[in-house]
């Protein structure tokens, strides 16, 4: 089985747990790219909207615990087959929610370049966007290590 670890820095990383910590709160309600499909029955649209909210908490608390009391100890996240697939999605769910609350007076080109003045910043909106590269940055991760087969089409 294929695995990666990361040795992540605690005093770097900790602020940023907040930030998707109150974030997956905030999806715990709502999907993070809401449907919006009109055709569909009202009885089958709550049922797949609920289906898949579960499915994305399910994915955000499997991200929450690569971050553990052993990862406190010695820093290390480990992601493997199992639950690759998960943490990418998850990711890709906190950095939408990211963007729709906190970050939506950047520009998509300054959220993907990262290209930005972080001082200039008010702290929420730099705490927001620094746990938005992390994520991103976590993505690529996975997807460059792990085997593509791994990560479904």
């Amino acid at each position: 089985m294929k695995r990666i670890e990361v040795k992540l820095s605690l005093p770097v990383v900790a602020p940023l747990l907040d930030v998707i910590r109150e974030s997956s709160g905030e999806l715990e309600l709502s999907l993070a790219a809401p449907l919006t499909i009109s055709d569909l029955d009202a009885d089958f649209h709550g049922a797949w909207v609920d289906e898949l909210l579960t499915a994305q908490n399910d994915e955000v608390r499997t991200l929450l615990a690569l971050f553990d009391g052993e990862f406190f100890s010695d820093g290390v996240i480990a992601i493997d087959e199992k639950n690759a697939e998960p943490i990418v999605r998850a990711c890709a769910a906190v950095r939408l929610g990211l963007r729709a609350r906190q970050l939506h007076s950047l520009k998509e080109e300054t959220l993907e370049s990262g290209d930005v003045a972080l001082a200039k910043l008010a702290e929420p909106v730099r705490r927001a966007f620094l746990c938005y590269l992390f994520l991103a940055t976590l993505q690529e991760l996975i997807i460059q290590h792990l085997d593509a087969s791994i990560i479904e089409s």
